[in-house]
Order: structure tokens, then sequence, then C-alpha cells
């Protein structure tokens, strides 16, 4: 993962950070981020491919996974697909978010979306607070990774 800090130009012709927001980078693989696991090597065509992978292995591979931890403050996750012949997207949520339930909706961190054609990067910002989340893709179907944020 490499980490990089975004630092906006001055509205009047110096050059002063107003905000600032640190870059996340995340690679796609089939039916994985290798950013916090080892390549597994997977081979996927299809989403069902991946839905079979990790219904045999993402509990094992969850439990040696890397844990996210970063701290409270502004973020750019910018996710690559690497090598998936499909498209893909990106979904990171606070870890008890239930897309279900309208409140939710209205009171929960959650930031998505697709467009991860093969060799794509895209980027998603998102304000973080202190608490346990959760980043996968559902069109690429990953396990469920952990992003822990502390003070």
């Amino acid at each position: 993962m490499t980490r990089y800090f975004l630092l906006p130009l001055a509205l009047i012709g110096f050059s002063t950070p107003v905000q600032s927001a640190e870059i996340i980078e995340l690679t796609q693989t089939p039916c994985q981020f290798i950013d916090v696991e080892a390549d597994q090597g997977f081979k996927s065509n299809k989403k069902a491919d991946c839905e079979a992978i990790n219904a045999r292995t993402a509990k094992s591979r969850l439990e040696k996974a890397r844990v996210l931890e970063l701290k409270p403050g502004d973020y750019v996750f910018r996710v690559t697909n690497k090598n998936v012949p499909y498209e893909l997207g990106f979904w990171l949520r606070e870890k008890d978010y239930d897309w279900r339930n309208p409140l939710h909706k209205l009171s929960k961190i959650s930031v998505s979306g697709g467009g991860l054609t093969t060799g794509v990067s895209r980027e998603y910002q998102v304000s973080l607070k202190p608490g346990e989340y959760l980043y996968s893709c559902p069109l690429n179907t990953t396990p469920d990774y952990r992003l822990v944020v502390t003070n």
C-alpha cells in the first residue's frame, strides 16, 4: 500500500494547504485485494468464479490478512483493476452497515462505485471517524477486509 498526500491549490496565487486527504492505494486482482494479503494467483473470468473460490478460502485468508489501521480524517481510496477481465467496483462501509436499513443510509458511512474495467483506477473520497469498517468488491466478490480507525 502506497500513501500520498493531496494538497489543494490556493485560490489567491500562493500555496497554502487548506485541507489534505491521504491517498490509500488498493489493487484488485481476481477475487482479492493484493495490498493486504499475499497474491493468491487466482484466475477468474466471471463473478461466480470468485464466489466459489472465496466460499472455500476467504475465512482462512482473512485470518492472515493485514488490517488497515488509520487515523480519523479525510481519505481518497484509489482502487485499480489489475488483470481482472470484467468490471469491478469498491465498497467501504461501517462494519454494522446494512444497506436494507433506510436509516443507515442517513446515519452511517458508506462509499461505493463501479466502472473499474481492466487497467482502470478510480478514486473514492470519504471522511472516516473512529470505528471499524469493512471494504470489498461485490462485483469481484472479494472477502470483507477490515479497516480500523483509532485516535
